[in-house]
């Protein structure tokens, strides 16, 4: 029993989990305007069949949502600062423990109150999952996405899905044999 015990955690430990957002829902009571996206499995891979394999940008997000198991973005607009609290975001990032998660990007802006974090959870040499925390006085947006990302792809799902046009710079392709 305890063999088939620890199987299932170690299994839970590696399949890609998407966060708790629930408490944030409360927030939309307040917000001027508020966006919910949920996309999950089959629902996700049948959005996915509407992109066309013929036309190259349609073509690299299908691509790159094959890998996804899920997306998930709450997005709120208010009309005055104050509206949501720094307890709101801490509860999301007390979900990204290291050595699962670890914070690639953190930006923040005392004078206009501008912040961004990106976290990514890591499992062997792919990532698993992302989660994006932009937070702005009168604003704040979570996207969770849960499975196999390419970073170098990713920014070929902005603007889609609900997912915020996100910009990377692309890591440059070591040159082929072929080049040569």
């Amino acid at each position: 029993m305890k063999t088939l015990t620890a199987f299932f955690l170690a299994a839970a430990a590696c399949y890609p989990q998407a966060l708790d957002l629930k408490h944030l829902e409360r927030l939309a009571g307040k917000a001027a305007e508020s966006t919910n996206v949920t996309l999950d499995g089959a629902l996700l891979q049948l959005g996915a069949k509407f992109l066309s394999a013929e036309k190259p940008d349609e073509a690299r997000v299908k691509k790159l949502v094959a890998g996804l198991k899920a997306i998930y973005v709450k997005s709120f607009e208010f009309d005055k600062e104050g509206e949501y609290s720094e307890a709101d975001i801490a509860s999301v990032r007390n979900q990204l423990h290291a050595p699962e998660w670890s914070k690639i990007v953190d930006v923040r802006s005392r004078k206009g109150g501008d912040n961004a974090e990106i976290f990514i959870k890591t499992g062997g040499k792919d990532i698993g999952g992302l989660v994006i925390i932009a937070s702005e006085p009168k604003e704040l947006t979570i996207v969770n996405i849960v499975g196999r990302i390419d970073l170098d792809e990713l920014s070929d799902l902005g603007g889609n899905f609900g997912i915020p046009k996100m910009e990377f710079q692309r890591t440059p392709k070591p040159p082929s044999k072929d080049d040569e």
